[in-house]
């Protein structure tokens, strides 16, 4: 079919012209492209000699040589100089070829084609530079026509795709990539077309043809035009970037487990519970390393036994299997119901399917779960068709050369296997809960001791105390938070008066339950030696500053007495020992029955409250002092008399403090729930620790509370004697007259007795008047007054003496006695017990005898 040339063809790079030269030698015809290589019209050359017209005139004799052998007929080939028109006499060569022919009269002419040797040398380079770039490059270049098949591929691209270069084209996209990258490929390269916007950075992923693994390629696709600008395809430069891929995953991957490692750093051992911890866990490895995981530690280690089975390294399994194992914490990504896929391999013994939640299972001998525990190394438990799981994990759970449990991580299908840097990930993220467990585990273990020890020290029971109705209550805090140092105690004093004691030891832990102990034990010694309130308090902060010196209280620095010069270890233990400094606050009040009257010391304690009978709950105003272990200041007392009924109540701060509760309206809400107190008390009690918001599990909670009821006034008999022999008788008949109105006949002879001996000690040994007082209640208690300061001394008197065993005789026959100074002398006193119905035991032979 005939057609015009388009545009931008190859003819318009070649730059070929023609003219032909008649037999005169003249030229005869002129083509319109001659005319534009020479720049010369027809009229200007026509007729006109070509060596003349074209050839510089050192060369026109040479070229009239050439054109009489041309129109001989000879044919030739040449590069010949001319003038490049309208350039100032630059020279160009032209490459010519002649061709001889004949007129038609028969005589010799010649037509003559004429091409541009610049063009040519420019198209040369041109092909060799696109040659070299098309086909030496180590990419992949490929052309595509305007119909989207190849059209052109150099031989990288063929290495890669497989064949020759030549073997590519008429190919598709489709003949590369599978179905959506291939529509993905081919939409793009659509649209390059259309619009000529380069597209850069295409991912493309797919398999050679022949090949199993999976490539990444990165594109380049750009339109390609014709010298007139004609749109004749599009161009592709392919790279393969799969290591570069790969690359960039496992730098993302070690990202991932960076951040998760410092994910499990903040967010697991925060609590000091083994099961908390355990799910501490898996809310991070789920979903950001599996799909589904779950946790078993030895049933020992849960039950808080000393010496769990993972203590003893990989000899502790039991021939069967693994030891008794509980599952403590589950966690799926995927669905609830998914977990029960867990792979039947690593299954324990018992029904079909993975344990539940809580149960205590163990695993087979051979099974990879016991095969982990028994070697502390990571197994893979393989997965089957019938299986959601493909891949899973076990990890040993080891700390401090110690295994707690055992941890599986498991990844559904879909998702990629676990691999050496997914081993090594789950191993950190075991062995870092692993000591976070352990460590709650030894927590626990020092909370339960301090525990038992704090309790141990409280009162057992429901004290009792002449004069009083008490009720208590002590509310440790839980197991998130350490053993407190709360304590309280109700101490019977001689004279049915009775001391009330609360007291809270600053810090928490073993520590603090220690000092507590011995705190209380000095309260109880303390006031066996009937001090005043604020005297008791004195002793007592000396006893707290002791607790936080070397040797329990010796201050001294000197070395006498043939001391050594301490050693430097020495030293830092004695610096140490002096860092722990021991504070605690104590309000210690002594009650009187007889007189309802209670005396109060405070060392930096909450104020007591009072509710007297129709009147509002009032905090004491009893000044509050140091806290015991700060030293320096003495301690002031504060007596209150207390209407009948009324309720004392002694409490710690956890009672009426806590974190974002403000103390003032702890005690106000305090307040408001005694408001009632005719109730009974241990009603009251309650009442108060479910009114009050006390977030009990901050801190532990002590509660002391009693009502006054005083002594009935037919349970007193009270008498003051002149400081004269014929008291002494006085004193027993007054005695006697009063056992008989109590009924208790039985203690007759007894009581004249001791209370003739304590009196006959005050007139020979005492001054002033002197006061008889017998005091009924659950035992009867004797008390002789005088103003003397002396105290009785007991001792064993010689055989030669004539007196010195009275004393001797008081502690036979009494249950108890002793003396206590007074604010103007001191008093003296026995105990005995009521009669029980049994007669009373006679003194032995032995008794009587240590007498003499």
């Amino acid at each position: 079919m005939w057609q015009s040339s388009p545009p931008g063809s190859i003819y318009d790079y070649v730059r070929i012209a023609s003219f032909s030269i008649g037999p005169d030698g003249l030229i005869e015809q002129w083509s319109l492209r001659a005319a534009d290589l020479f720049g010369m019209a027809s009229h200007e050359v026509v007729g006109r000699d070509p060596v003349d017209a074209f050839m510089p005139a050192e060369l026109r004799d040479e070229g009239r040589l050439r054109v009489a052998e041309i129109l001989d007929g000879k044919e030739w080939t040449g590069f010949v100089p001319f003038r490049i028109p309208g350039q100032g006499g630059v020279r160009g060569v032209a490459e010519i070829y002649v061709m001889p022919t004949e007129t038609v009269s028969g005589k010799r002419a010649a037509l003559c084609i004429v091409v541009d040797v610049r063009a040519l040398r420019l198209i040369e380079t041109d092909l060799a530079a696109s040659q070299a770039i098309f086909g030496q490059s180590p990419f992949g270049f490929v052309l595509f026509g305007t119909d989207f098949t190849v059209v052109r591929a150099n031989q990288r691209f063929a290495t890669v795709f497989g064949g020759e270069a030549d073997d590519h084209r008429g190919r598709t996209v489709d003949d590369y990539l599978p179905g959506p990258e291939a529509d993905r490929l081919s939409g793009t390269l659509k649209r390059v077309l259309e619009t000529g916007e380069a597209v850069t950075d295409l991912q493309l992923v797919g398999s050679a043809p022949g090949a199993g693994d999976r490539r990444h390629w990165s594109m380049n696709l750009y339109r390609v035009h014709s010298g007139a600008g004609r749109p004749v395809g599009v161009a592709g430069l392919a790279t393969d970037v799969t290591r570069r891929h790969m690359a960039a995953r496992e730098a993302a991957s070690a990202r991932r487990n960076l951040a998760l490692l410092n994910e499990v750093g903040a967010r697991i051992g925060n609590s000091l519970d083994l099961e908390t911890t355990a799910r501490e866990l898996l809310d991070v490895a789920v979903p950001g390393f599996c799909d589904l995981a779950s946790v078993d530690l030895y049933q020992g280690l849960v039950t808080g036994e000393e010496a769990h089975p993972g203590s003893s390294g990989p000899r502790s399994q039991e021939p069967g299997g693994s030891a008794e194992l509980r599952r403590v914490a589950m966690a799926s990504a995927v669905s609830d119901a998914l977990s029960a896929t867990e792979p039947e391999s690593g299954a324990p013994d018992g029904p079909a399917g993975p344990p539940a939640l809580g149960s205590v299972h163990r695993y087979p001998f051979s099974s990879p779960c016991a095969v982990a525990l028994r070697t502390r190394r990571v197994e893979d438990v393989p997965g089957d068709d019938s299986s959601f799981v493909h891949s899973t994990l076990a990890v040993p759970m080891v700390a401090h050369d110690t295994v707690v449990g055992l941890v599986q991580f498991s990844r559904a299908k879909g998702s990629e296997s676990f691999g050496e840097r997914d081993r090594a990930l789950a191993t950190e993220l075991a062995a870092r809960a692993a000591v976070c467990i352990d460590n709650a585990r030894l927590y626990r273990r020092e909370h339960e001791r301090a525990l038992i020890l704090q309790r141990s020290l409280l009162p057992p029971g429901d004290p009792e105390a002449a004069g009083l109705d008490i009720a208590c209550r002590y509310l440790p805090g839980n197991t998130a938070t350490e053993v407190g140092g709360d304590w309280f105690d109700v101490i019977e004093l001689p004279g049915h008066r009775t001391a009330l004691v609360v007291g809270d030891v600053m810090g928490r832990g073993l520590r603090a339950a220690v000092a507590m102990g011995e705190l209380r034990t000095a309260v109880r010694t303390l006031a066996l030696l009937d001090l005043e309130p604020a005297e008791v308090l004195s002793a007592l902060d000396e006893v707290a500053r002791g607790l936080g010196t070397p040797g329990g209280g010796d201050r001294s620095d000197g070395f006498g007495g043939g001391a050594q010069w301490p050693s430097r270890a020495a030293h830092k233990s004695r610096e140490a020992d002096l860092s722990e400094v021991y504070l605690a606050t104590c309000v210690y009040a002594v009650y009187d029955p007889v007189t309802r009257r209670c005396t109060f010391a405070n060392a930096g304690h909450l104020p007591p409250v009072v509710v007297e009978p129709g009147e509002p709950p009032l905090l004491l105003d009893v000044p509050p002092g140091m806290p015991l272990g700060v030293g320096g200041e003495p301690f002031e007392e504060v007596e209150v008399e207390l209407k009948e009924g009324a309720l004392l109540a002694l409490y710690t701060d956890g009672l009426v403090e806590s974190r974002g509760h403000p103390l003032d309206e702890g005690l106000e809400a305090l307040r408001a729930a005694l408001t009632s107190p005719v109730r009974p008390l241990e009603d009251v009690c309650d009442h108060v620790l479910t009114t009050l918001d006390t977030r009990h599990g901050e801190d532990d909670i002590a509660l002391l509370m009693a009502r006054i009821q005083g002594l009935p006034a037919h349970a007193i008999g009270d008498w003051t004697l002149p400081r004269e022999p014929r008291s002494v008788g006085r004193a027993r008949e007054l005695a006697r007259g009063q056992l008989l109105a109590w009924d208790l006949d039985d203690l007759v002879d007894t009581t004249e007795l001791l209370v003739s001996e304590l009196v006959t000690n005050a007139l020979r040994y005492g001054e002033g008047e002197i006061r008889l007082r017998l005091l009924l209640d659950r035992t009867l208690v004797c008390e002789v007054w005088d103003a003397g300061l002396v105290q009785p001394r007991r001792r064993r008197a010689r055989d030669t003496d004539e007196g010195g065993r009275g004393l001797q005789l008081v502690g036979l026959l009494s249950a108890a006695w002793g003396s206590r100074r007074t604010p103007r002398g001191k008093t003296v006193w026995f105990e005995l017990a009521l009669p029980d119905g049994e007669p009373a035991a006679e003194l032995s032979v032995e008794q009587l005898l240590s007498m003499y």
